[in-house]
């Protein structure tokens, strides 16, 4: 399938393989008619998905059962009376439902918004109304089900509630609307979409605030045939596992669009609530070829006695999200024998750097830029860094080619535009620096560089040096107000069993940070907390910390 649509798929090298990709998009590329429809009229019997959750249930289902289901989607949704452009809400969880509905909306033109089903009412009301919502459609949960009916209210133009399982008052059933649904044919003329049609808008993770609207068009999903086959390596028919529910943007990076261009078996591990014994049983049971995990995950995993299980079929295992720190590569490769290759991106993108074939990794090192993408690292000014100085990393020239994968706008927001889209320029708002061998070492936000003294710190490598000490399990770097020297580092610190705060640990800590990294960068203030405040995507909420602190 990914040769429908790239010149060539094989490279000889990194230098190759930056200048000679080049990407071929069909006159109104859809990925439900395109691909998915596509492989069920190649073999309506290849494998597309495996279901499965804690309690030993299991679905699987072929391309064919996928068209099916998504064709009676697209049905259902027009019969509700949703047209072309307009959005559909989904809070799915990972049923097997998220995949049909994402592509029955792809067919017949809606927009997509992924949601978590750990939104509050206030969270729902908010996007209801930021992106005019007209539909929700939610998983058979007790609290989910509540927390839309205390919203509904206030949602202006919500007009449909539909549920996986029993319709209480208020809501329709999903099953039996899906059931029941008429045959489904291609839109065409004015219905049919055009590649730059809204397609998805996810909402940013919100770690400073309000959650603002990432909007994507039809072209998406072939931005991610980088991300899929030649960062995360996925195989045709090879089952690849990403931990990650349907309501965040790394569903859409690695649970369908690119992963099912290459033909690959997603898994959709329906885990109500992170486990990591479970995680890994289900890892050797399914003989996972590929994985992928935001490193909050494989700190977790790799604290678990990994003899017990067989990882014999894993290939590759990828990371995203935040940085990931040497002291886990080292860890899970020691346990595995397998490198974790990392990644980095937005919400706003497929991925702008990663660990590929052609070149060794470098443990806390992201790696060298995509060939979709004309990146660069500058500085204030806007002038290029030099290697070694640290910059913003931006996207360049998107004035004269809209690079497929990145996002058109923040939809509805031009402040936000001409803030971080000014001229030709896309600003990520994330730091890094690039070494002499042109691999990009990722420092953190622009609001999280620590400024103590004249020196510029990134939270990332205070962070990596704690978590080489056997107590760290997890830590977040952060500044506080210092009436001296401007802002001083602090650690809030999550520790590993067996270990208790005390005054002698905090300065155990200090002293192993200034040993591990240069000394001024060692946190003058530790904090020892049970939990990390995190987004719904596993992304530490440093913003929080910091108001906390404020307050």
């Amino acid at each position: 399938m990914v040769e429908r649509f790239l010149d060539r798929t094989e490279f000889e090298s990194y230098e190759d393989f930056k200048q000679n990709y080049k990407l071929n998009i069909p006159e109104g590329f859809n990925f439900g008619y395109d691909v998915i429809d596509e492989w069920a009229k190649q073999d309506a019997d290849k494998p597309a998905l495996v279901w499965c959750n804690d309690e030993g249930q299991e679905k699987r289902f072929t391309f064919g059962e996928v068209k099916y289901w998504s064709d009676k989607a697209a049905s259902m949704l027009r019969a509700k009376g949703i047209q072309k452009g307009d959005a559909v809400m989904l809070m799915l969880k990972q049923r097997p439902e998220v995949w049909f509905l994402m592509v029955g909306l792809h067919k017949m033109g809606g927009v997509v918004i992924p949601a978590t089903y750990q939104l509050t009412p206030k969270d729902i009301v908010y996007r209801c109304n930021a992106a005019s919502v007209k539909m929700i459609c939610a998983a058979d949960d007790p609290e989910v089900v509540k927390h839309v009916d205390a919203a509904r209210p206030e949602c202006k133009t919500l007009k449909y509630t539909s549920i996986l399982g029993e319709a209480p008052d208020g809501w329709c059933s999903l099953r039996t609307d899906l059931d029941t649904a008429p045959d489904w044919q291609r839109p065409t003329g004015s219905e049919a979409n055009k590649a730059t049609d809204p397609m998805l808008i996810y909402f940013s993770s919100g770690t400073t605030g309000m959650p603002k609207m990432i909007l994507h068009d039809f072209t998406y999903p072939l931005g991610h045939i980088v991300t899929a086959k030649y960062w995360q390596r996925v195989e045709e028919g090879g089952l690849h596992l990403v931990a990650a529910d349907s309501g965040w943007a790394k569903f859409g990076w690695g649970k369908i669009y690119g992963q099912w261009i290459c033909g690959a078996v997603i898994v959709a591990y329906d885990q109500e609530k992170f486990d990591p014994v479970k995680m890994l049983e289900t890892m050797a049971r399914l003989r996972l070829t590929t994985f992928c995990a935001p490193p909050t995950v494989y700190r977790f995993l790799i604290q678990e006695d990994f003899s017990k299980y067989d990882f014999s079929t894993l290939q590759h295992a990828g990371t995203a999200g935040e940085p990931l720190n040497p002291e886990v590569y080292n860890r899970f490769m020691e346990l595995t024998g397998v490198p974790i290759c990392e990644g980095f991106g937005q919400s706003e993108s497929s991925v702008f750097i990663a660990n590929f074939e052609w070149f060794p990794v470098k443990p806390g090192s992201t790696g060298k830029p995509s060939p979709l993408y004309d990146l660069d690292i500058v500085d204030e000014e806007g002038n290029s860094c030099e290697d070694g100085v640290v910059g913003t990393i931006v996207v360049k020239n998107t004035d004269k080619q809209h690079p497929t994968g990145l996002f058109r706008e923040y939809y509805r927001d031009p402040d936000a535009m001409a803030k971080s889209w000014p001229a030709g320029t896309y600003s990520t708002g994330d730091t890094a620096w690039r070494d002499a061998d042109g691999y990009y070492w990722f420092v953190g936000r622009n609001d999280d560089v620590i400024k103590c003294s004249g020196y510029r710190i990134g939270p990332f490598e205070v962070e990596s040096a704690l978590l080489t000490h056997d107590a760290v399990l997890e830590c977040a770097i952060t500044a506080v107000p210092d009436a001296v020297r401007g802002q001083v580092v602090k650690a809030t610190v999550v520790l590993t069993k067996g270990y208790s705060p005390s005054d002698e640990l905090k300065k155990e800590l200090q002293d192993h940070v200034k040993n591990v990294t240069a000394p001024y960068k060692y946190p003058r203030v530790v904090e020892f907390v049970t939990e990390l405040p995190k987004t719904t995507s596993g992304k530490i909420k440093r913003m929080e910390i910091r108001q906390q602190d404020a307050e």
